[in-house]
């Protein structure tokens, strides 16, 4: 049996690689037996064990990246979602603001509107009230200059006066309908949005700025001052 060893290892050695390789391991299983087998069957589980093992973990492995790829694509995906989302709320909450800022730019132009059509009603008379105003000047001076001794003495110089007067007075109700109004400022605080003042007059027993003479009336139209009152006024 000897002899026969190493005639087979002398042969293994002068063959190739892979054939020295198979010859050894036959003859091995031939001189040793059971016990090569034994211990082949021992280690092959452990291998298989091993290889299962190291199939498995690479099994894993590989779907690792596959796993991580879909994560990735759900995060992407969501991220996407997002920004799609941020943008819409941004573009109603900009529609929102310009459908605002119209409702108020509208509603600013319609009140401006009736202000002014309010306006053009109550003051479109000012420039034929201001004309009218001395027309109202006239009989006012008119009716001053007529002397107060002779009017019961002349009978025709009673009935004008009497026309006079009530001409004034029916313009002034003409007047009051449509807004204007005197301004009285005899006595009064001198006011420079209802008064212009022409001197000034030192009197000690007046009260200082006050308006002592009136040279020609003032009149408002719907409070405002269309003509201010030329007077005299108190020296401080």
């Amino acid at each position: 049996m000897l002899r026969s060893t190493l005639t087979t290892v002398r042969t293994a050695v002068l063959q190739p690689e892979h054939s020295r390789q198979l010859n050894i391991y036959v003859q091995l299983s031939r001189l040793l037996g059971t016990k090569f087998r034994y211990c082949t069957a021992q280690s092959s589980p452990n291998k298989n064990a091993t290889t299962s093992k190291e199939s498995v973990e690479s099994d894993q492995k590989s779907s690792q990246p596959g796993g991580k790829a879909s994560d990735t694509a759900t995060e992407v995906k969501e991220t996407e979602n997002d920004r799609l989302l941020k943008e819409k709320e941004s573009l109603i909450k900009d529609l929102q603001d310009r459908y605002k800022r119209s409702l108020a730019d509208n509603e600013n132009i319609l009140s401006r509107s009736r202000k002014q059509i309010d306006e053009a009603r109550l003051f479109g008379i000012q420039a034929f009230s201001k004309d009218l105003l001395e027309v109202a000047d006239i009989l006012g001076k008119a009716t001053e200059t007529v002397p107060k001794e002779e009017i019961d003495k002349n009978t025709h110089l009673k009935n004008l006066y009497d026309g006079l007067l009530m001409t004034e007075a029916q313009l002034q109700k003409v007047f009051k309908k449509n807004g204007l109004e005197k301004v009285y400022a005899l006595h009064e605080k001198f006011d420079p949005h209802s008064h212009e003042a022409l001197f000034q007059i030192p009197l000690p027993d007046k009260e200082k700025g006050s308006v002592a003479v009136v040279e020609k009336v003032g009149y408002k139209l719907h409070g405002r001052t269309l003509r201010p009152a030329l007077v005299g006024v108190v020296k401080e």
